[in-house]
């Protein structure tokens, strides 16, 4: 599933309240989460934010919320506790991108 947000601490507040409500249901869910602008194409969006995210899910295990860096960085001071889990390189997208577990 895709979704966008009107705020990053609204996407990892949805992340987080997903996790918890389908454990009982033998579920895991996993969740990336990257800020960006993305291209509106008709009924779907693209463009590079959208392709961050889904790198971010790529590595990310059961029951995790993962984050990039720029999550982190805007989101400080909201009360969210972030643990490193290091740089990572993303198939098809330039540099080093550090990621974060919520």
């Amino acid at each position: 599933m895709l979704a966008t947000f009107d705020g990053p601490a609204r996407a990892i507040a949805c992340a987080r309240s997903l996790r918890g409500s389908v454990g009982g249901l033998d579920l895991r869910i996993r969740a990336g989460i990257h800020l960006g602008e993305v291209e509106v194409r008709g009924d779907r969006i693209g463009g590079n934010a959208v392709d961050v995210a889904a790198r971010i899910i790529a590595a990310t295990g059961a029951d995790e919320v993962l984050v990039s860096r720029t999550i982190r960085d805007v989101v400080a001071g909201a009360g969210v506790t972030f643990t490193p889990r290091g740089m990572h390189t993303l198939r098809g997208i330039d540099g080093n991108w550090e990621f974060y577990a919520v």
